[in-house]
């Protein structure tokens, strides 16, 4: 992925699109309530996220939290295909026209628990998760394709670790703390 992509398609993307309230705010560096006890996240956090990933035009990439579909239009603008998972319908179904009026065509919506993942679309070379989990969940790392690279926040309700899950070649696995974050807690089986 060029980081100079992102960074042009970052100022293209207007947040205020994927946002019902505080769209006069929506330039604003900061996290803004979505309803339902959820957020979307604050525009330089979703681009930093998505440069971590290093996406490649090829890649199937799994995101659990679709929220308001910000991310997502990241993730469907720099790989080839996108599975998201989100818990709350109304959310999902919001994401999904928005992200349709703006004609992608590449991402896959599906309702439902997101700790256990998509295991009848695995495995997936990138994975990211836009809530809180206490720990990984160890389905997700089972998704993961050798040389993949999978992004959740892990801690507590008060703050995280953005943790970056590494798998090379021989399935071996390396977890890197990349920078302390705060989301809000993943709904399912591994939430906070």
């Amino acid at each position: 992925m060029n980081k100079s992509a992102t960074k042009v398609f970052f100022k293209q993307l207007n947040r205020r699109f994927f946002m019902d309230q505080y769209q006069d705010l929506a330039h604003i560096d900061r996290a803004f309530s979505i309803g339902f006890g959820q957020t979307i996240s604050q525009p330089s956090l979703v681009l930093f996220m998505t440069e971590i990933l290093e996406l490649k035009p090829n890649h199937k990439v799994l995101e659990i939290g679709t929220g308001s579909g910000y991310q997502t239009a990241f993730l469907a603008q720099f790989a080839n295909w996108v599975y998201t998972v989100e818990t709350i319908e109304p959310l999902m179904k919001k994401a999904e026209a928005r992200l349709k009026e703006l004609n992608y065509l590449n991402i896959n919506f599906f309702l439902g628990d997101g700790t256990y993942g998509l295991k009848e679309h695995a495995p997936y070379d990138r994975i990211i998760v836009t809530a809180a989990a206490r720990e990984i969940p160890p389905s997700l790392i089972e998704q993961l394709s050798p040389g993949g690279r999978l992004l959740i926040p892990v801690g507590n309700k008060d703050a995280q670790d953005l943790n970056l899950l590494t798998k090379d070649s021989e399935s071996h696995i390396t977890v890197t703390s990349v920078e302390l974050v705060r989301f809000v807690p993943l709904v399912g089986d591994y939430e906070l």
